[in-house]
Protein backbone atom coordinates (compact mmCIF):
# COMPACT_ATOMS: atom_id res chain seq x y z
CA UNK A 1 0.00 0.00 0.00
CA UNK A 2 1.29 3.55 -0.69
CA UNK A 3 1.21 6.20 1.54
CA UNK A 4 2.64 9.87 1.63
CA UNK A 5 5.22 10.53 4.35
CA UNK A 6 4.63 13.71 5.31
CA UNK A 7 7.50 14.25 7.00
CA UNK A 8 9.12 14.82 3.90
CA UNK A 9 9.41 18.57 2.43
CA UNK A 10 8.69 19.13 -1.04
CA UNK A 11 9.40 22.07 -3.30
CA UNK A 12 6.74 22.11 -6.16
CA UNK A 13 8.21 24.56 -8.16
CA UNK A 14 11.22 21.65 -8.63
CA UNK A 15 11.44 18.46 -10.80
CA UNK A 16 10.62 16.39 -8.08
CA UNK A 17 7.60 16.97 -6.97
CA UNK A 18 6.25 16.36 -10.66
CA UNK A 19 7.86 13.39 -10.27
CA UNK A 20 6.31 12.50 -7.01
CA UNK A 21 2.85 13.07 -8.34
CA UNK A 22 3.41 10.94 -11.19
CA UNK A 23 5.02 7.80 -9.12
CA UNK A 24 1.58 8.58 -6.97
CA UNK A 25 -0.82 8.17 -9.83
CA UNK A 26 1.10 5.45 -11.03
CA UNK A 27 1.02 3.76 -7.72
CA UNK A 28 -2.89 4.17 -7.28
CA UNK A 29 -3.68 2.73 -10.88
CA UNK A 30 -1.33 -0.56 -10.04
CA UNK A 31 -3.43 -0.74 -6.83
CA UNK A 32 -7.19 -0.12 -8.46
CA UNK A 33 -5.76 -2.92 -10.71
CA UNK A 34 -5.21 -5.39 -8.33
CA UNK A 35 -8.14 -4.89 -6.47
CA UNK A 36 -11.78 -6.88 -7.15
CA UNK A 37 -14.17 -5.85 -9.35
CA UNK A 38 -17.52 -4.29 -8.29
CA UNK A 39 -18.62 -8.18 -9.18
CA UNK A 40 -16.28 -9.53 -7.09
CA UNK A 41 -16.91 -7.13 -4.35
CA UNK A 42 -20.44 -6.61 -4.19
CA UNK A 43 -22.95 -3.78 -4.08
CA UNK A 44 -23.11 -3.38 -0.52
CA UNK A 45 -19.49 -3.15 -0.38
CA UNK A 46 -19.65 -0.71 -2.87
CA UNK A 47 -21.94 1.29 -0.99
CA UNK A 48 -20.66 1.39 2.36
CA UNK A 49 -17.22 2.60 0.76
CA UNK A 50 -19.43 5.25 -1.25
CA UNK A 51 -20.86 6.36 2.24
CA UNK A 52 -17.54 6.43 4.15
CA UNK A 53 -15.54 8.27 1.09
CA UNK A 54 -18.28 10.88 1.21
CA UNK A 55 -17.94 11.47 4.72
CA UNK A 56 -14.11 11.69 4.62
CA UNK A 57 -14.55 14.22 1.87
CA UNK A 58 -16.39 16.33 3.28
CA UNK A 59 -15.66 16.56 6.60
CA UNK A 60 -17.76 14.53 8.82
CA UNK A 61 -15.00 11.98 9.75
CA UNK A 62 -12.08 13.93 10.20
CA UNK A 63 -8.78 13.15 9.46
CA UNK A 64 -6.99 10.84 12.17
CA UNK A 65 -10.05 9.23 12.89
CA UNK A 66 -10.32 5.71 14.01
CA UNK A 67 -13.26 3.20 12.11
CA UNK A 68 -13.77 0.22 13.60
CA UNK A 69 -15.23 -2.66 12.04
CA UNK A 70 -17.87 -3.12 14.90
CA UNK A 71 -18.80 0.75 14.55
CA UNK A 72 -19.19 0.29 10.60
CA UNK A 73 -20.95 -2.92 10.57
CA UNK A 74 -23.64 -1.48 13.12
CA UNK A 75 -23.89 1.77 10.96
CA UNK A 76 -24.98 0.07 7.99
CA UNK A 77 -26.29 -2.95 8.94
CA UNK A 78 -23.98 -5.41 7.20
CA UNK A 79 -21.71 -8.33 7.76
CA UNK A 80 -17.63 -7.62 8.05
CA UNK A 81 -16.85 -9.09 4.71
CA UNK A 82 -18.25 -5.83 3.08
CA UNK A 83 -16.83 -3.37 5.57
CA UNK A 84 -13.63 -4.79 5.47
CA UNK A 85 -13.56 -4.94 1.26
CA UNK A 86 -14.95 -1.22 1.60
CA UNK A 87 -12.12 -0.35 3.71
CA UNK A 88 -9.42 -2.18 1.44
CA UNK A 89 -11.24 0.03 -1.17
CA UNK A 90 -10.75 3.24 1.09
CA UNK A 91 -6.90 2.31 1.55
CA UNK A 92 -6.41 2.09 -1.73
CA UNK A 93 -7.60 5.32 -2.71
CA UNK A 94 -5.69 6.78 -0.06
CA UNK A 95 -8.56 7.47 2.34
CA UNK A 96 -7.68 5.47 5.42
CA UNK A 97 -4.80 3.74 6.35
CA UNK A 98 -4.59 0.32 8.07
CA UNK A 99 -2.13 0.29 11.09
CA UNK A 100 -1.57 -3.10 12.99
CA UNK A 101 -2.98 -3.25 16.33
CA UNK A 102 -5.29 -0.06 15.47
CA UNK A 103 -7.59 -0.85 12.59
CA UNK A 104 -8.21 2.03 9.66
CA UNK A 105 -7.80 5.71 10.68
CA UNK A 106 -8.82 8.40 7.83
CA UNK A 107 -4.90 9.36 6.26
CA UNK A 108 -3.81 12.89 6.47
CA UNK A 109 -4.06 15.19 3.00
CA UNK A 110 -0.65 15.73 1.42
CA UNK A 111 1.19 18.35 2.35
CA UNK A 112 0.86 21.81 1.21
CA UNK A 113 3.88 21.09 -1.89
CA UNK A 114 1.92 18.10 -3.40
CA UNK A 115 -1.50 20.39 -3.44
CA UNK A 116 0.30 22.75 -5.68
CA UNK A 117 0.95 19.59 -7.81
CA UNK A 118 -2.30 18.33 -7.60
CA UNK A 119 -4.57 21.63 -8.41
CA UNK A 120 -2.98 21.35 -12.36
CA UNK A 121 -3.67 17.63 -12.68
CA UNK A 122 -7.08 17.85 -11.01
CA UNK A 123 -7.98 20.72 -13.34
CA UNK A 124 -6.61 18.82 -16.51
CA UNK A 125 -8.32 15.80 -15.93
CA UNK A 126 -11.72 17.73 -15.76
CA UNK A 127 -11.27 20.29 -19.13
CA UNK A 128 -10.03 17.25 -20.87
CA UNK A 129 -13.64 15.23 -20.05
CA UNK A 130 -15.81 18.33 -21.21
CA UNK A 131 -13.88 18.76 -23.97
CA UNK A 132 -14.68 14.52 -25.26
CA UNK A 133 -18.57 14.92 -23.60
CA UNK A 134 -19.15 18.57 -24.83
CA UNK A 135 -21.14 17.87 -28.03
CA UNK A 136 -21.92 14.41 -26.25
CA UNK A 137 -23.93 15.26 -23.21
CA UNK A 138 -27.48 14.53 -22.52
CA UNK A 139 -31.16 15.32 -21.49
CA UNK A 140 -29.95 12.96 -18.50
CA UNK A 141 -27.06 14.64 -17.37
CA UNK A 142 -28.45 17.63 -17.36
CA UNK A 143 -31.22 15.65 -15.01
CA UNK A 144 -28.73 14.79 -12.89
CA UNK A 145 -26.38 18.70 -12.57
CA UNK A 146 -29.81 19.84 -11.99
CA UNK A 147 -30.46 17.49 -9.31
CA UNK A 148 -27.35 18.51 -7.44
CA UNK A 149 -27.89 22.17 -8.17
CA UNK A 150 -30.62 22.24 -6.61
CA UNK A 151 -29.28 20.26 -3.27
CA UNK A 152 -26.44 22.42 -3.35
CA UNK A 153 -28.87 25.90 -3.34
CA UNK A 154 -30.43 24.02 -0.25
CA UNK A 155 -27.53 23.58 1.48
CA UNK A 156 -26.08 27.06 0.59
CA UNK A 157 -28.93 28.70 2.09
CA UNK A 158 -28.63 26.70 5.03
CA UNK A 159 -25.07 27.31 5.19
CA UNK A 160 -23.97 23.63 5.52
CA UNK A 161 -20.44 23.28 4.69
CA UNK A 162 -20.34 19.80 4.93
CA UNK A 163 -23.26 19.48 1.96
CA UNK A 164 -22.07 22.24 -0.04
CA UNK A 165 -18.91 20.31 -0.37
CA UNK A 166 -20.12 17.16 -1.45
CA UNK A 167 -22.54 18.75 -3.82
CA UNK A 168 -19.52 20.83 -4.72
CA UNK A 169 -17.65 17.06 -5.41
CA UNK A 170 -20.45 15.66 -6.83
CA UNK A 171 -20.98 18.54 -9.99
CA UNK A 172 -17.18 17.82 -11.00
CA UNK A 173 -17.53 14.52 -10.60
CA UNK A 174 -19.67 13.62 -12.99
CA UNK A 175 -17.85 14.77 -15.81
CA UNK A 176 -15.79 11.94 -15.17
CA UNK A 177 -17.84 9.11 -14.62
CA UNK A 178 -19.71 10.28 -17.34
CA UNK A 179 -16.59 10.26 -19.47
CA UNK A 180 -16.45 5.98 -18.54
CA UNK A 181 -12.76 5.61 -18.57
CA UNK A 182 -12.22 4.28 -14.91
CA UNK A 183 -8.31 4.61 -14.91
CA UNK A 184 -9.49 8.72 -14.94
CA UNK A 185 -11.61 8.70 -12.85
CA UNK A 186 -9.32 6.48 -10.25
CA UNK A 187 -6.68 9.29 -10.66
CA UNK A 188 -9.20 11.90 -10.28
CA UNK A 189 -10.67 10.49 -7.13
CA UNK A 190 -7.39 10.02 -5.59
CA UNK A 191 -6.18 13.36 -6.18
CA UNK A 192 -9.81 14.91 -4.62
CA UNK A 193 -9.06 12.92 -1.60
CA UNK A 194 -5.81 13.82 -1.01
CA UNK A 195 -7.06 17.67 -1.11
CA UNK A 196 -10.18 17.16 0.09
CA UNK A 197 -10.50 19.91 2.93
CA UNK A 198 -9.58 22.25 0.12
CA UNK A 199 -13.60 22.30 -1.14
CA UNK A 200 -14.40 23.68 2.54
CA UNK A 201 -11.12 25.73 3.05
CA UNK A 202 -11.51 27.47 -0.76
CA UNK A 203 -15.69 28.02 0.38
CA UNK A 204 -14.93 30.50 3.81
CA UNK A 205 -11.99 31.94 2.19
CA UNK A 206 -13.25 33.21 -1.52
CA UNK A 207 -17.25 33.71 -0.93
CA UNK A 208 -18.41 36.50 1.64
CA UNK A 209 -21.73 34.80 0.38
CA UNK A 210 -22.52 30.63 -0.15
CA UNK A 211 -25.13 31.12 -2.08
CA UNK A 212 -22.00 32.55 -4.60
CA UNK A 213 -21.07 29.07 -4.95
CA UNK A 214 -24.39 28.13 -5.96
CA UNK A 215 -24.00 31.00 -8.51
CA UNK A 216 -20.76 29.76 -9.59
CA UNK A 217 -21.81 26.18 -10.77
CA UNK A 218 -24.89 27.32 -12.16
CA UNK A 219 -23.25 29.78 -14.78
CA UNK A 220 -21.14 26.89 -15.05
CA UNK A 221 -23.76 24.42 -16.62
CA UNK A 222 -25.66 26.78 -18.65
CA UNK A 223 -22.05 27.19 -20.11
CA UNK A 224 -21.89 23.22 -20.72
CA UNK A 225 -25.63 23.55 -21.88
CA UNK A 226 -25.55 26.36 -24.52
CA UNK A 227 -21.43 26.82 -24.87
CA UNK A 228 -19.35 27.66 -26.79
CA UNK A 229 -17.22 24.99 -25.78
CA UNK A 230 -14.10 27.33 -25.00
CA UNK A 231 -16.47 29.52 -22.89
CA UNK A 232 -17.02 26.32 -20.97
CA UNK A 233 -13.48 25.56 -20.44
CA UNK A 234 -12.33 29.04 -19.67
CA UNK A 235 -15.01 29.34 -17.25
CA UNK A 236 -14.12 25.68 -15.83
CA UNK A 237 -10.34 26.30 -15.56
CA UNK A 238 -11.13 30.05 -13.35
CA UNK A 239 -12.95 28.07 -11.01
CA UNK A 240 -10.82 25.29 -9.83
CA UNK A 241 -8.73 27.11 -7.71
Amino acid sequence: MFFVDNSMHIDYKSSKSSKFACAYVTNALQERKRMPTGDAVGIRAVDVAEQIRNDILTGRIKEGARLTEAQLTKRFGVGRGPVREAVQRLATQGLLEIRPNCGAVVAPEAPKGIRAVIIPIRRALETYALTELFDELTIEDFRRWEQILDEMRRACEAEDLHLIAEMDIAFHRHLLQRLNQPDLLAIWDLLVGRIRSHFRRTQRSRCRDMMEIYEEHRAILELFRTGPLEDAVRLLEEKID
